[in-house]
């Protein structure tokens, strides 16, 4: 099963697919890399742009699932969240036209799914996603850590779907609840 993680921009738009084999416990990595958009451009010519991209991407990738990051608003950057808004709108829609599923993740989950920890900074982001995917260098720029993060999170999350792990036998199912019930002493 694949797995498009897209960490969106109106400058530099990352993207990553992993992919979770039937029974593997963690995904590998496939491709990763950016979309870069002309900053000179007016906003609805880099999001005509991004959306043609992104649906060749999708097209030959052909992923299961998509995910992308939730728009974090903050007051001191309320425009990089509006520019963001616009950004994952298109992904939103590339999406939807090829009828994937989407799975949306905050921020902090992303960085503490990898890291441990929500309030992670970029380069330890970056370092996080080096060792767990077993890269040579620092994925650069950081939008290509976030979005193999992003990937990394929504094939986690499916992991356990009955496709891709192999279900417990019966027996052990079984066994399982009583095994936790606490025992009685017998009476005398």
């Amino acid at each position: 099963m694949r797995f498009v993680g897209i960490d969106p921009g109106l400058r530099i738009t990352g993207y990553a697919c992993v992919e979770l084999r039937p029974g593997a416990v963690e995904p590998t990595l496939v491709e990763a890399g950016v979309i870069r958009l002309k900053a000179a451009e007016p906003v609805p010519a880099r999001l005509c742009a991004l959306h043609a991209e992104l649906s060749a991407l999708l097209d030959e990738l052909r992923p299961s699932r998509v995910a992308v990051e939730e728009v974090f608003a903050h007051v001191a950057h309320v425009r990089t969240a509006i520019v963001m808004g616009h950004g994952r709108g298109v992904v939103l829609l590339a999406a939807a036209q090829r009828e994937l599923p989407l799975d949306e993740f905050a921020p902090a989950e992303i960085k503490k799914a990898l890291t441990g920890r929500g309030q992670a900074s970029k380069e330890q982001m970056q370092r996080a996603v080096m060792h767990q995917f077993g890269l040579r260098a620092l994925p650069e720029p950081p939008d290509v850590a976030d979005a193999i993060a992003i990937a990394a999170c929504a094939a986690r999350r499916h992991g356990t779907d009955a496709r891709l792990v192999p279900a417990a036998p019966r027996a052990l199912r079984a066994e399982t609840p009583a095994a936790k019930r606490p025992r009685r002493a017998p009476r005398r």
